[in-house]
């Protein structure tokens, strides 16, 4: 048979299937799908015949939209009239490193006003790396009487008096949730707002506010709130004010504490002490700014149950955090700060044998003379004690080939594999020679690999590897790394699940880019800055993929020619209309 003629029968034949109707009724496929909870799931569901894709339509309560400017508002719409709950990030990752013009877009009140007239039931909101203005959240407030609950997490250009707003007007909350935000931080009296018979609080999380809060208010409330399971303070509560919230607190499971360095006297540290004793089902802990030593102790009997330790704003040393872990056994995910050492993650190996995550930030990443730090030694101690571990972003100032070979050999079930060698072209410190077999190892091993960052000095033979072996890389990131075009070939070549991908100050140029015409349409994003793409290859691909937005961003008083910044990503939306003038949409 001609191959054509099979293929056009099997066409056929797969669009007949895809019309047919379903055997079972409306009511009983939409209670069905409504047991799916992955939003990968529901898709492919919705692809089976036209009464899934209607019946996924309306069952769906929740979507999921990881670039606001792949879909427009009204087109969600359309496809979902039930939502209740959504999730939306803006802004290219890379604006967390202000590689993004401030003014880029991604303001959530287009969406607000829509999701008012199509979704007044709206319940929940959840925001990454989106504009939010004080009027978008007093217009959030006043236009959702059913509104339940908010995160806003790396967005920027609103202030406490907007969060007053929510405070006020949303009498169904249970969440209130800010995270890492650029936010006008005016007064800590939003607190105060929420009204006397207020008491629905499930989750309250103010973690990154710098103002000192009303306290009086704070107490009040968290005592009034007898569901609140999340509380995360920021550093201006004392450990006083702690211990009296957690005094009317003892069934949260997690909690931020605020400092952790005021001088208390033996009876107030016996008080904190037997209130943590209290605290039964505490299993997420964090905060602990300005940690002192000698109060460390107070937090043991609350660390027994406890599965995830987020000491990334506590600076600790190695012995101090060894003597906190041995008191952890059931930790899964631990989050640090480098100035542990590899002492300190010795002691990791040794005590958590559950370990599965484990973060490590630099304390201050811009000073190159700084004379503590984590090096492969402490890796290599952890992934001998923690073999479940398989999530890792790791930095340091050093590595060699044979100590990531080591790690992978005793962990190979890694899904993240985020190593950041700080200094820019580093090779194997012992070696000199290129980290090309580090992650070489890293793929050929860990073929569950979904999310790779790759540092150190590279040349295009690390990107070889990763084009044959990492057959479920979803998301790969680059920095000062590579050789030439054909090196990045080689991953748009050979990765078929790759969804995103972030490169940066690399050698790559519009061979690079435009090898991947096949692959764009399959992908989330693609950001290239730094690198050797010109402004005629960006317009090639425009023309080319014209249902990718492609946009460039221009630095003042840059190359014509260049393409500084550049941003790809597919959309049904078309070309948006709000671009700042310092970026092109091609």
């Amino acid at each position: 048979m001609d191959p054509n003629s099979k293929r056009k029968r099997e066409s056929h034949e797969s669009l007949s299937e895809s019309t047919r109707s379903s055997p079972f009724p409306d009511e009983v496929l939409e209670r069905v799908l409504g047991l799916l909870k992955s939003n990968k799931d529901r898709s492919s569901v919705s692809l089976v015949c036209k009464d899934w894709y209607n019946a996924e339509s309306w069952s769906r309560t929740h979507v999921f939209i990881g670039n606001c400017y792949s879909v427009s508002p009204e087109i969600v719409a359309r496809r979902f009239p039930k939502i209740r709950s959504v999730t939306l990030k803006g802004k290219p990752r890379f604006s967390d490193f202000n590689l993004v013009p401030r003014n880029w877009g991604a303001d959530i009140q287009s969406w607000l006003v829509v999701f008012a007239s199509k979704y007044p039931f709206l319940e929940e909101l959840r925001l990454k790396r989106m504009s939010v203005t004080d009027e978008s959240l007093e217009f959030l407030a006043l236009n959702f009487p059913n509104f339940k609950a908010l995160s806003l997490l790396s967005c920027d250009g609103f202030s406490t008096d907007g969060i007053a707003a929510i405070a006020t007007h949303c009498k169904n909350l249970t969440e209130l949730d800010i995270q890492e935000n650029d936010i006008d931080d005016k007064n800590g009296n939003w607190l105060s707002c929420f009204p006397e018979n207020f008491s629905s609080l499930e989750v309250l999380s103010f973690a990154n506010l710098n103002s000192e809060v009303n306290f009086d208010a704070l107490e009040r409330l968290v005592s009034r709130c007898k569901s609140l399971r999340v509380l995360k303070v920021n550093k201006t509560v004392s450990l006083e004010q702690l211990q009296r919230l957690l005094v009317c607190t003892p069934q949260l499971t997690e909690l931020g504490t605020g400092s952790f360095s005021q001088e208390l006297t033996a009876r107030h540290y016996t008080e904190l002490e037997n209130t943590f004793n209290h605290c039964k089902k505490l299993d997420t802990l964090s905060g602990l700014w300005e940690a002192m030593a000698p109060y460390l102790p107070t937090l043991y009997p609350a660390c027994t149950s406890l599965t995830f330790l987020n000491l990334s704003y506590a600076i600790l040393q190695s012995l101090e955090l060894a003597n906190l872990l041995h008191h952890c056994p059931q930790l899964r995910r631990l989050w640090v700060l480098d100035t542990v050492e590899d002492k300190g993650l010795e002691a990791v190996g040794s005590n958590c044998p559950l370990l599965e995550e484990l973060r490590v930030f630099p304390a201050d990443p811009f000073d190159e003379d700084i004379i503590h730090g984590v090096t492969e030694a402490g890796f290599v101690a952890v992934s001998y004690g923690c073999r479940r571990l398989h999530y890792v972003l790791y930095f340091c100032r050093q590595m060699t080939n044979a100590a990531v070979a080591t790690i992978v050999q005793n962990c190979p079930n890694f899904t993240h594999f985020r190593l950041c060698i700080m200094n820019p072209g580093q090779p194997d410190y012992i070696t000199n020679e290129p980290m090309d077999e580090a992650f070489g190892a890293v793929v050929k091993t860990c073929s569950k690999l979904q999310r790779l960052s790759v540092s150190g000095l590279l040349t295009d033979l690390t990107f070889a590897y990763i084009g044959r072996y990492a057959k479920n890389l979803e998301t790969l990131s680059v920095a000062f790394a590579g050789s030439s075009d054909w090196g990045m070939q080689c991953v748009l070549g050979g990765c078929p699940k790759l969804r995103k991908l972030e490169i940066r100050d690399c050698p790559f140029g519009n061979a690079a880019l435009l090898s991947g015409l096949e692959k764009y349409e399959s992908m989330r994003s693609l950001w290239m800055s730094s690198c050797n793409v010109t402004m005629n290859g960006c317009r090639l691909l425009a023309r080319e993929m014209p249902r990718l937005n492609v946009e460039v961003m221009k630095e003042e008083g840059s190359d014509d020619s260049q393409a500084d910044k550049v941003y790809v990503y597919r959309s049904v939306a078309g070309p948006r209309r709000d671009a700042p003038p310092s970026v092109l949409t091609l």
